[in-house]
């Protein structure tokens, strides 16, 4: 049957309920027990409520399955223990109807443990079909877009953002632990900084200034850093006005903290520790399988230098070749062809060589270190090389999960470095950094030695947890426009002209 006449069909059923004088949407349910709870309780009354998932009708009695967020439990209705009308208003039930039910426990001759309903109540009444095969959709987005949908056909989906939210919890845990401080600062920012990237912009009505979504949380946890804090951390929305592939979503969670007195290799120490330990919460163990790959989580991990990296994989050794003229000739002779619009000055560049030649290949999780300083503007220079940001990124199945360094609490520098990066942003670069005063005027009352650390926790959780996409682990990620649901209702309904 066609949905539009399924729909006509619910709506039948609710105008008969509502003919009955019953209110097809009480604010109350009586519920005492989940189902989970309820199934141990053999030969003892209980009060269950859910989402009808099956119905059988066998003439005088019915036998249907409801579901809660804990299990799932059989229902047993019989004209013996209803009264005939009670038991003739079971045919206005349908699948995706929520309902209460009181009854003894007891087992079927079939051995189900099941509810024998001595009285029930409609909760809820469904006036849209649930889809018989929600994978076999032609537009995949739909999953996404109808998220509501898609976990209720797939509880493995709910499964996946539970897991999420236990990523999430051990994280924080985790930081507590350490003596680290959890802090909020503003999503709605004057100047976007931090990062490297794309802002949104948008506009205070009452001040008439326009505003910007955060690209990241740096530049005002390191403020607390200056204001005396020695140990804090953020888990938050970012915003980035970018493209969207398997790792990227303009809407993304991060997480971040600043440890004073400490530099990158402590945060080596505390990555290995943190991640492994996430890595074991979730699965048990240190291996967790990944698109058909083990992935080995014990410390300590891999360690390869930027410079070794790109060397092995393409021959270019930077310790040589240190401008972007050179740089942009080597590129030339060894054929090497990179994405290059809107690409200008030496870091950046070499930014774009490593993730074009070096980082797909990197399937274990990897420390990378040491990244040329010119690439990372809000770095501090290695006391070995000064060329060199005494820095690390953690990498796994190609993903950049963590991004760490010393944190440059040189004001004068740090100002010369961000206006060199405005500069490049006139000659064409088009991600690139602006100065900030007001952080500048912070450093200037000074800031102890720091070492700063962020990490994209979708991208973690979905490594945790098997997902192909970061779409898989956002509940509601950025889609495209729904062209289907032009000129419609809520309710899926054609809307008036």
């Amino acid at each position: 049957m066609p949905l539009e006449d399924l729909q006509k069909e619910r709506l039948k059923k609710l105008k008969n309920i509502q003919r009955l004088g019953i209110n097809p949407y009480p604010a109350k349910s009586e519920r005492k027990q989940e189902i989970f709870i309820s199934r141990k309780m053999m030969g003892k009354k209980v009060t269950v409520a859910g989402r009808i998932r099956s119905l059988r009708p066998h003439g005088k009695i019915t036998f249907v399955d409801i579901e809660d967020a804990t299990g799932k439990i059989q229902l047993f209705f019989s004209q013996s223990e209803l009264n005939g009308e009670k038991y003739e208003f079971l045919t206005n039930f349908d699948l995706g109807d929520f309902i209460e039910t009181s009854g003894e426990i007891f087992k079927t001759q079939a051995g189900e443990i099941s509810v024998r309903v001595s009285d029930y109540k409609l909760l809820t009444k469904s006036i849209r079909p649930l889809p018989s095969a929600w994978y076999g959709l032609e537009d995949v987005e739909e999953r996404y877009r109808q998220r509501y949908v898609d976990l209720i056909i797939n509880p493995e989906v709910r499964k996946v953002f539970e897991t999420r939210s236990k990523i999430i919890k051990f994280l924080r845990n985790f930081m507590e632990e350490k003596g680290f401080v959890e802090v909020e600062t503003p999503t709605l920012q004057p100047l976007y900084g931090g990062a490297t990237a794309k802002p949104f912009t948008t506009h205070h009505n009452t001040l008439d200034i326009k505003l910007y979504l955060r690209i990241s949380d740096e530049l005002y946890l390191k403020r607390l850093i200056v204001g005396g804090f020695e140990k804090v951390f953020e888990i938050c929305k970012d915003f980035r006005n970018e493209g969207q592939d398997r790792q990227h979503n303009p809407e993304f969670t991060m997480m971040e903290f600043y440890l004073a007195y400490a530099d990158y290799e402590d945060l080596m120490k505390l990555t290995e520790e943190m991640v492994s330990k996430a890595a074991k919460s979730i699965s048990g163990n240190y291996t967790v399988e990944f698109e058909g790959e083990k992935l080995n989580f014990k410390p300590p991990f891999k360690r390869v230098s930027f410079n070794q990296l790109v060397m092995e994989n393409c021959g270019i050794n930077l310790d040589k070749v240190t401008t972007e003229g050179e740089l942009r000739k080597v590129l030339k002779e060894k054929e090497i062809k990179l994405e290059m619009e809107g690409v200008f000055g030496f870091g950046p560049i070499t930014d774009e060589l490593y993730k074009a030649v070096a980082r797909p290949k990197i399937k274990q999780p990897t420390f990378v270190y040491d990244y040329p300083k010119d690439s990372l503007p809000l770095a501090k220079g290695s006391d070995l090389d000064p060329k060199k940001a005494g820095s690390f990124q953690l990498i796994c199945m190609g993903y950049e999960i963590v991004k760490a360094y010393n944190e440059l609490n040189d004001p004068i520098e740090q100002e010369n470095r961000w206006r060199q990066e405005m500069a490049l942003g006139k000659k064409g670069l088009e991600e690139h950094q602006v100065l900030d005063e007001d952080y500048i005027r912070a450093l200037e009352y000074g800031m102890p030695p720091t070492a700063g650390w962020g990490m994209g926790v979708d991208r973690l959780v979905s490594l945790l947890t098997n997902q192909h996409t970061i779409k898989d682990v956002i509940l509601f990620p950025t889609l495209k426009p729904d062209k289907s649901a032009k000129g419609r209702s809520s309710s899926g309904r054609k809307g008036k002209k």
